[in-house]
């Protein structure tokens, strides 16, 4: 830094106490307040200083549902857990080091998460018997033995920094906005974050209002000296860089991978994406990350409802584009008719679905693997689609690029399944070279000769795809049935039936066009983990920790979840048990159970929240002695 900022009680500090500094492998902090103190804007930007130092990391926003909660409530409590780390992790981790509570509701709220013997760092200014009862206590939890088993700092947030902000003449509740930025150098001295880069989205940030730049520069630098100065910390943490395989690497968000995945599709095949949404948590962030990227051929368009987004992306398919359309649960049972329509007329679309919880509305902000059967079936008539899931974050730019090309090469509507767990989680991502990246390539019929609308390619059943306006390949589609190969409307019960079967076929034969399923661990054993989407982490994990004890069990996950690897069934049968970890009722596990005839266990979590580790390794133990 070029200058030295005030200390937190506004002088200029005086020598700092001599200070350990003490070498960790991985640590997991959770900053947690009121949906309006800051937390999740706090989070990020830790977790951008952290991928700036080279730790491994992922990350879990929690926010409430409502855009402003009751203050000070349970209801109201907005949380960011990252778990960083100087080796391979996969999960924001199961329980925190590190609690960062804003109030007591905070407190209350994940108390019961932290590790004991954690560390929490209290804003007492905000614990105060009003604010208890906000929180449904009954005592004090700072006198009544509560935090015994903890280790407890009280730190006057909110008023050192009113204190760094005096002299600005700023109201007292614009002081109080600036607090999270003094939690945020706190925990960035603690754990030795770079602020550079903090220090210039600030600046960018709120470019037109100075005094807002200066009194949040002026917090981030108060917290991080009060960190260095007071006497209550006397330890700060380094975590050392990771050693990630060589390459360039950025931080990203499952949203922000699948709307690069959607732009690379389109770069690769020489496409225009044309993408259609309607606002809908937590898949919204794709449209505006889309919005951006103009200049590569993408036009975004927020339409008034889910049909009219859907509708919109089908005609850009009709019109020689890639068209996307982007939802979740609830957007994908209005957009079920029109995906019919994009089937029958056997036009290229990718449906994404960024999975919440639910029935109906549910739980918008968090995350559930709740629309794997309603993708599979949740359409009138036989109406089967290809569908693929994403497992990280960063893998969402690849299964992204693999749902358009299998919709392009296929002519058909195909669903890419991730879910509010992967959208807002982070993690280092290693950016591919464009040489690496997979091939997709748009064939269009120019050729009138012989041509007729439902001639298909004798490899891929595909219909031949035509720009609208090519001269002699005038033609027309719609939702009623079509006669084979001339596309003609047809009510002929024989020809009904050769059509149905010759979708499905379609489909199916696209097993032939994916990877096998692999195995991580031994091809035979006792017992084996069947995985699909977000699981993914929790699911690696528990297994490795399990086969390091010496434990049999092995792991599939699962991309292709229709139609599933043509090796699957091979390799459940050189198992004596299967499980299958899910965030539904059981989903994937009726799916498995019918096509393979095999008596899976299932372990079902409806919570809204990702499995912890430790709950995977009781439950394979659990199956492994049953």
């Amino acid at each position: 830094m070029s200058e030295t900022p005030e200390a937190a009680d506004g002088t200029n500090g005086g020598a700092a106490p001599h200070k350990d500094v003490e070498s960790i492998d991985t640590v997991a902090i959770r900053f947690a307040g009121d949906s309006g103190d800051g937390m999740q804007l706090t989070g990020t930007r830790f977790t951008n200083a952290t991928a700036i130092a080279g730790n491994d990391l992922s990350t879990l926003p929690d926010f409430p549902a409502e855009i402003r909660a009751p203050a000070g409530t349970l209801a109201g409590v907005s949380g960011f857990q990252i778990n960083f780390s100087s080796q391979d992790i996969h999960t924001p981790g199961d329980s925190p080091d590190v609690l960062v509570a804003m109030n007591p509701a905070a407190l209350k709220a994940n108390l019961k998460d932290l590790k004991r013997g954690g560390m929490i760092i209290l804003n007492t200014s905000a614990f105060n018997q009003k604010a208890y009862d906000k929180a449904e206590y009954t005592s004090d939890p700072l006198t009544d033995g509560t935090l015994d088993p903890y280790r407890v700092h009280q730190v006057d947030i909110a008023k050192m920094t009113q204190a760094a902000l005096k002299d600005m003449g700023l109201q007292p509740s614009v002081m109080d906005r600036s607090k999270n930025f003094f939690a945020l150098g706190l925990m960035f001295w603690m754990y030795q974050r770079p602020m550079e880069q903090t220090i210039q989205w600030i600046e960018d940030k709120f470019k037109n209002r100075a005094e807002i730049v200066e009194a949040n520069l002026r917090a981030l630098h108060a917290g991080y000296h009060f960190g260095e100065n007071t006497e209550i910390f006397q330890t700060a943490y380094v975590v050392k860089e990771a050693h990630l395989p060589p390459g360039r690497y950025r931080n990203i968000t499952g949203n922000e991978a699948v709307a690069r995945g959607f732009v690379a599709a389109g770069r690769i095949a020489g496409l225009r994406v044309v993408y259609g949404s309607y606002p809908i948590t937590p898949a919204s962030d794709v449209l505006h990350e889309l919005s951006v990227f103009k200049h590569y051929d993408v036009i975004t368009i927020q339409a008034e409802d889910e049909i009219a987004a859907v509708s919109a992306a089908i005609g850009a398919a009709f019109g020689g584009s890639l068209g996307v359309t982007g939802t979740s649960g609830p957007g994908i049972a209005l957009k079920a008719e029109a995906m019919n329509l994009a089937l029958m007329t056997e036009l290229p679309l990718v449906v994404l679905d960024v999975q919440r919880g639910g029935p109906s509305t549910g739980l918008p902000t968090k995350t559930e693997q709740a629309d794997l059967l309603q993708v599979l079936y949740g359409r009138n008539s036989d109406s089967p689609v290809p569908v693929v899931a994403a497992s990280t974050p960063g893998d969402c730019f690849f299964a992204a690029i693999e749902a358009c090309r299998i919709a392009v090469k296929y002519m058909t509507p195909v669903v890419l399944l991730t879910d509010g767990y992967l959208a807002n989680g982070a993690e280092p991502w290693s950016i591919p070279e464009v040489e690496d990246l997979p091939e997709l390539k748009a064939e269009f019929r120019t050729d009138p000769e012989g041509f007729i609308p439902y001639l298909r390619d004798p490899e891929t059943l595909a219909r031949p795809w035509v720009k609208p306006g090519t001269p002699g390949l005038e033609h027309r589609i719609g939702g009623i049935e079509k006669s084979d190969g001339t596309g003609n409307v047809s009510y002929d019960p024989a020809n009904h039936e050769h059509m149905v079967r010759t979708r499905a076929a379609k489909v199916a034969g696209i097993a032939d066009d994916i990877p096998p399923a692999r195995v991580e661990g031994e091809e035979k054993g006792k017992l084996l983990i069947i995985g699909w989407g977000s699981t993914y982490g929790s699911i690696t994990t528990a297994v490795s920790v399990l086969q390091a004890r010496g434990a049999s069990v092995s792991h599939v996950h699962l991309r292709h979840l229709n139609p599933l690897p043509r090796n699957l069934g091979g390799i459940i049968s050189n198992f004596e048990k299967v499980l299958v970890p899910e965030m539904n009722m059981g989903q994937l596990l009726t799916v498995l159970r019918a096509e393979y005839l095999v008596d899976a266990i299932g372990f079902n979590k409806i919570q809204g929240q990702p499995f912890k580790i430790s709950e995977l390794v009781d439950k394979i133990e659990e199956v492994l002695a049953s």
